[in-house]
């Protein structure tokens, strides 16, 4: 059997979540971090597709957590991407490198806060030590991104109040030097300037 052949059937595995499959290939001496033509690894194609027996048995054999693909995607950044709890916790747990950065330059819990997963900025703040004043290429913390990029609503305002908690800086500018308070008020969002506010913006 080619090794061309054996990789197709591994990358299929990984993303069918085949545990025994995968065995057999992994069997065939190939790279456990091999990559397909998107710069996948059949640990990125696991977490893909929530398989997450697969993605624990291919850390736990030694499969690089931290390699991302084309478009950065690694299995935490995945997890803060999608809302994966399950994900991000088996990251975590294995290890994982919280200092990787998105395309954009941010790191996982910087697109948490922009989208309103409430639960995984809460898991990142209370279990991990990700950066929460990370600046990422255009200039904004997580906290910037949770007031600029989304709608005030209730989850917005529960995240302000997590990154606040957990040490945001709300003095940190954007690049064009506006405050989080600044931009909350623009946008109309008074219960997050409140917020701002208390915590001595």
């Amino acid at each position: 059997m080619s090794n061309n052949h054996v990789l197709t059937q591994y990358f299929q595995a990984a993303t069918e979540g085949d545990l025994e499959s995968l065995k057999q290939q992994l069997k065939q001496n190939i790279d456990i971090n091999a990559t397909n033509r998107q710069g996948r690894t059949a640990i990125v194609l696991a977490s893909l597709n929530k398989h997450y027996a697969l993605v624990e048995y291919l850390a736990a054999a030694g499969a690089d957590i931290n390699l991302q693909d084309e478009t950065c995607f690694n299995p935490f950044l995945l997890g803060c991407l999608t809302n994966d709890l399950n994900l991000i916790r088996i990251m975590v747990k294995a290890g994982a490198d919280l200092t990787r950065l998105t395309r954009f330059g941010g790191v996982g819990i910087t697109p948490a806060s922009e989208k309103g997963y409430v639960e995984v900025v809460r898991e990142l703040l209370e279990t991990t030590t990700i950066n929460v004043n990370h600046t990422n290429f255009v200039g904004w913390t997580p906290l910037l991104e949770a007031i600029v990029l989304n709608d005030g609503g209730v989850r917005q305002q529960q995240i302000v109040k997590l990154l606040l908690e957990h040490g945001a800086n709300p003095g940190m500018t954007d690049k064009y030097g506006k405050t989080p308070l600044q931009l909350a008020k623009e946008k109309g969002y008074s219960e997050i300037a409140d917020l701002l506010i208390a915590a001595g913006a």
